[in-house]
């Protein structure tokens, strides 16, 4: 089986080609550039890189949210247009269960967390069996730097945070916090396409496949746009 992953969440670019259980090629840049200028190129690199016919790739796997709306939808559109052009099913896999691949085999709890901005985060918890399986604990969710310290205290166990909400929230947490908890450092940190394709396996396994045409990104929450909209007809009512 091959995978072809695509993470564009935030500002990290990412994709990765995964040849069963092999990681072929990996290629990430974190650096202000829009995502419809890396992505394709990136891509481009590592199937000359590798010699990849994008014919041979099985599935398309993209992280669909939460995120950057601008992000998620140009992951989507790009996975979606080589799959259609290919025939092939995709992998949707949520933003915050692939960060929790960057600390595979732990036995804390994990707790993946996005700068939501307005002391917000996107948060989702999870932990690994012992044969490596990725348990849920907590769906993605939106919620407060505030409400997330006060779950986590309730829950009384060791937690090992990930993501870029840390850089946001972690001097809070670390004054607010009464259990233990350990902080991701930045190798480990940002989103990566191989991270993506790991848990795309996972789903794969499990018959977790949808069409190009199914894909959808996972805001979890309104766009500006949308709630601005809201707002004024509130307004006129």
């Amino acid at each position: 089986m091959k995978l072809l992953a695509i993470e564009s969440s935030a500002v990290t670019a990412s994709v990765a080609i995964m040849t069963e259980d092999i990681l072929t090629a990996e290629y990430t840049i974190n650096y202000k550039k829009t995502h419809s200028q890396t992505l394709l190129p990136m891509i481009d690199e590592i199937c000359k890189m590798t010699e990849t016919d994008v014919n041979t790739i099985d599935y398309y796997a993209v992280s669909v949210g939460p995120g950057s709306f601008t992000g998620l939808r140009i992951g989507a559109a790009t996975g979606k247009g080589m799959a259609l052009a290919t025939g092939k099913d995709m992998v949707a896999v949520p933003t915050l269960e692939a960060l929790a691949y960057n600390l595979y085999g732990t036995d804390k709890l994990v707790c993946s967390i996005m700068d939501a901005k307005r002391r917000h985060l996107y948060c989702g918890m999870y932990t690994f069996d012992e044969a490596g399986n990725l348990k849920r604990v907590k769906n993605q969710c939106l919620i407060s730097y505030e409400e997330l310290a006060d779950m986590l205290n309730e829950m009384a166990v060791p937690v090992f945070f990930v993501g870029d909400g840390i850089a946001a929230a972690g001097d809070m947490l670390k004054e607010s916090l009464k259990v233990k908890a350990f902080f991701a450092p930045a190798h480990m940190n940002t989103q990566r396409a191989a991270s993506v394709a790991m848990a795309a396996i996972s789903r794969i396994n499990q018959g977790d496949v949808v069409s190009a045409d199914a894909l959808r990104p996972d805001y979890l929450r309104p766009s500006q746009a949308e709630r601005e909209l809201s707002e004024k007809m509130k307004n006129n009512e």
